[in-house]
């Protein structure tokens, strides 16, 4: 996505001249969800300015700023003090996809920190990532074949990042794989529309999606 994102971050990419964060935040909302927590750190104070506190949006926005991008896991549990003690839901910035968000609030709730750790929303295996991610065998989701694509959608709850060091770059993978071994990861698969925007031409099929608005120059 460069060099766009070179003065923007992803982010605030817009689609249909709406930015992706805020297509998330205004599905989200209208899902239920109010209170969010957005980590950043590449041009991060663009995103604070553009969004400030949620009002706009009917919701409550806070920040956990990263010096550096910390990764998934790494974000994740430098952000927990912010999310508290209850499980939340996690959505990549960006994605475009139209997974209903009362279902990730239904999927928080059901997790107790041992027997059911995490919950991930899986999706067809995309022509960029055809070896997939995941299985998913009765609303278990495993490591054997056939495989499906995370799709960034998940839900935690805070126990699974309890052994990381706050402000330590950390990828989500490894926890995973181990609660997956214990059987505590439950999963789902969306059959909707999903589109990891990482890619110019991703990005224009976000805009058609959209409603035939045209996306950014690069």
């Amino acid at each position: 996505m460069r060099p766009l994102t070179d003065r923007v971050p992803k982010a605030l990419v817009e689609v249909a001249g709406k930015p992706l964060i805020v297509w998330q935040i205004e599905r989200l909302a209208a899902a239920g969800l109010r209170e969010f927590v957005i980590n950043h750190a590449h041009l991060g104070a663009q995103i604070e300015a553009a969004l400030g506190d949620g009002s706009a949006f009917g919701a409550r926005i806070v920040y956990s700023v990263e010096r550096e991008a910390l990764e998934t896991a790494g974000g994740i549990a430098n952000a927990l003090p912010l999310l508290g003690g209850a499980p939340f839901a996690v959505v990549n910035a960006d994605v475009w996809c139209d997974f209903d968000g009362a279902r990730l609030v239904a999927a928080a709730r059901a997790l107790d920190g041992r027997a059911r750790i995490a919950h991930l929303v899986l999706v067809p295996n995309p022509a960029h990532h055809p070896r997939g991610d995941f299985g998913l065998q009765a609303e278990r989701v495993t490591r054997t074949p056939p495989l499906l694509t995370f799709s960034g959608i998940g839900a935690y709850h805070p126990g699974l990042f309890a052994d990381l060091v706050r402000g330590a770059k950390a990828p989500l993978a490894p926890l995973l794989y181990a609660a997956i071994a214990r059987g505590a990861v439950s999963g789902e698969r969306h059959a909707g529309v999903w589109l990891d925007v990482g890619t110019p031409d991703r990005l224009h099929e976000a805009a058609r999606l959209a409603g035939g608005g045209q996306a950014p120059s690069l």
